[in-house]
């Protein structure tokens, strides 16, 4: 048995396809007897209606005083669905014209920063192999020791300096530590000690390539990755100034 569903395919609305269900069954009828039979409440199926026979679908005509009203065809429905089609091709065919246009639009807005978050050790732990692929073979950034060590275990550390170390990708840390500065036997990154008596941070930042990562250490772990060209050399800039200024610092 058909049902409203199965007229729904050809493209009418429910309402549309219940209204020319229930006229189909009915032959001429008022809008009151196809609203009953459609289940649809007699304001809509005036509605629907006009819709229907705007389409062709439905027809009007007077007798004994009343508006009746008499679905046609079901052959249109294929007329119908022709011109959605036809609509359809001309639409495709229009956005392909504009696509061009509408990419050098996009484009000359300039470029759109792109950010990822992260949450968790896991988290983390996916944006240190971000850093392991940068292409300048570069790490700048800040960080706290203490908090650094309680995150991440000794073999981690150990397996993250290691694939810098195999990769080359150099580094210049500002870092902060409790117990004082340390004597590192790191070959491929330049430190520098910053008391947390003067300078106390507990996050995470990390410039490399066009992107910017910031991670929070202590509490709930998570952290983000934005990449923007002009957000990366700002902060990459920022991070040189504070380098720079660190130097009165060294013993």
């Amino acid at each position: 048995m058909i049902t409203h569903k199965d007229l729904e395919r050809f493209g009418l609305s429910e309402k549309e396809a219940r209204v020319y269900l229930a006229s189909l069954e009915l032959g001429p009828a008022t809008a009151a007897q196809i609203a009953q039979k459609a289940g649809v409440n007699r304001a809509t199926t005036y509605v629907e209606i006009e819709s229907l026979m705007k389409m062709g679908l439905v027809s009007t005509h007077e007798k004994n005083k009343k508006t009746l009203f008499t679905a046609e065809d079901p052959e249109a429905l294929k007329r119908i669905l022709q011109r959605r089609q036809e609509r359809f091709q001309r639409a495709h065919q229009a956005l392909n014209e504009l696509l061009p246009e509408l990419s050098n639009l996009y484009h000359y807005a300039g470029e759109k920063p792109k950010v990822r978050f992260f949450e968790g050790k896991e988290g983390l732990l996916t944006m240190q192999e971000d850093f392991l692929k940068t292409k300048d073979k570069m790490i700048e950034g800040l960080y706290n020791v203490d908090n650094y060590h309680k995150v991440f275990s000794r073999t981690e550390r150990e397996q993250y300096y290691a694939v810098r170390l195999k990769k080359k990708i150099h580094g210049r840390t500002l870092y902060n530590r409790e117990a004082g500065p340390f004597d590192s036997p790191d070959k491929i990154t330049e430190d520098r000690f910053v008391s947390t008596d003067k300078f106390n941070f507990s996050s995470d930042i990390t410039i490399y390539d066009s992107k910017v990562a910031i991670a929070s250490l202590r509490g709930k772990l998570m952290g983000v990755i934005i990449e923007n060209e002009e957000i990366a050399n700002t902060v990459r800039a920022l991070f040189r100034l504070a380098w720079d200024a660190a130097e009165k610092y060294q013993k």
